[in-house]
């Protein structure tokens, strides 16, 4: 490679000059070893070129075998990466179903804790019910012991009083009876009415014969029937005499209305008139007298026609016992 080089050059000089001369020629000659050195040069530039280019194909090689490994590394990285995925997705999803069923168990642990709890109180609150109705059953056995003395007790008391009693009872029918005999002629009328119920004794006097219409003022011939009646009732002691004020459902017409604003007024003020004379003329103790004003409100009769207001417009004298509250606490002496 270098001789044929060197002949090139020497070729070249000969052809250009022609016939040379000695200088010529070694100039010729110097130039031909300076092409040859310049050839050895490019010669073992190749060669290392040369070297050097097997030596980048062998580390090419090296490096594609390397780059395929990694490659193939890669990808088996990129299936491994895949699976991990898919099997940490897998445990994620598992995770939140187990934490799930966490927050289930939980939540059914407190319902169970709050039942219990319930449960418990309601036990607490089953005993406190039995301790109270063991001490409610303990105090009605004792109060039931204490009423069966009571009664016994009563009884005994009641045979004592049942003289007193019979004699009470006595004296209510003699007034009774006496009523019955002094008014026969005012009963027979119907101008009165006389009724008993065991101690208790009742005298029903119609309006028109003891007040005129819208007044409180005693009539002179009301006079002498309450005279009458307030002597007889007068002989029967131990016993409170209340005097009762009634009326129709007619309102207070003008006429009286500032006097009687309605007949709660003009009832009330007939039963005082004559508790007043029972006591004044008669002479029967105040502490045995009251007096009351029911106006329409305790009818005997209907008020839709004449008769039956006429029976509502009335006076009722009722002889009851002296103290019902007394006689009670007597009982329970």
């Amino acid at each position: 490679m270098k001789k044929a080089a060197l002949f090139l050059c020497l070729g070249a000089a000969l052809t250009l000059s022609g016939c040379v001369t000695t200088k010529t020629y070694q100039e010729a000659l110097s130039a031909t070893e300076a092409c040859r050195v310049k050839a050895e040069g490019l010669d073992a530039n190749l060669t290392q070129e040369r070297s050097e280019k097997t030596e980048l194909k062998v580390g090419l090689d090296g490096c594609v075998k390397e780059l395929s490994a990694l490659k193939a590394k890669g990808e088996a990285t990129d299936a491994a990466k895949s699976g991990i995925e898919k099997e940490y997705a897998a445990c994620v999803k598992e995770r939140e179903e187990q934490g799930a069923q966490i927050a289930r168990l939980k939540k059914a642990f407190d319902d169970c804790e709050r039942q219990s709890a319930i449960r418990a109180k309601d036990a607490e609150d089953g005993q406190a019910q039995i301790a109270l109705l063991k001490g409610e059953l303990e105090g009605s056995q004792k109060e039931r012991e204490y009423q069966a003395r009571e009664i016994e007790r009563l009884k005994v008391k009641a045979g004592e009083i049942s003289t007193e009693k019979e004699l009470e009872l006595q004296k209510v029918k003699g007034a009774y009876e006496n009523l019955l005999m002094e008014m026969k002629q005012e009963i027979e009328r119907g101008d009165i009415k006389i009724t008993q119920a065991v101690d208790r004794l009742s005298v029903n006097l119609v309006e028109k014969i003891l007040f005129d219409s819208g007044e409180a003022e005693l009539k002179s011939a009301g006079l002498k029937i309450i005279k009458r009646v307030g002597d007889i009732l007068k002989g029967v002691a131990d016993k409170q005499i209340r005097v009762e004020g009634h009326t129709d459902n007619v309102k207070i017409g003008a006429r009286i209305k500032m006097k009687y604003p309605s007949n709660w007024e003009l009832s009330t003020a007939r039963a005082t008139t004559v508790v007043r004379y029972l006591q004044d003329k008669v002479g029967i103790s105040p502490a045995h007298l009251s007096a009351a004003g029911f106006a329409e409100n305790k009818p005997v009769a209907s008020n839709e026609t004449q008769e039956g207001k006429a029976q509502n417009r009335r006076i009722e004298i009722v002889l009851l016992p002296l103290d019902v509250d007394r006689v009670l606490e007597e009982l329970k002496k």
